[in-house]
């Protein structure tokens, strides 16, 4: 049985967003493109950015994937 808590993430659109629905991210600059869309996403229609200005804690608990 798995206890976990999910994890979400604040977007820069003040959107709350679980991290266990995210199909890829993009790292751009000092930005991540998050795309949770099943059928995939083309930047920037229907991604969701997290900046590292903007939302310090979610962007950091996605970029240590890039490390």
């Amino acid at each position: 049985m798995n206890t976990s808590k999910p994890t979400f993430l604040k977007t820069d659109e003040n959107k709350i967003i679980n991290e266990a629905a995210i199909r890829w991210v993009k790292q751009m600059g000092e930005c991540l493109e998050v795309c949770l869309k099943v059928d995939g996403c083309q930047i920037p229609q229907n991604t969701h950015r997290i900046c590292k200005n903007l939302n310090p804690s979610s962007y950091a608990a996605l970029e240590r994937h890039f490390r």
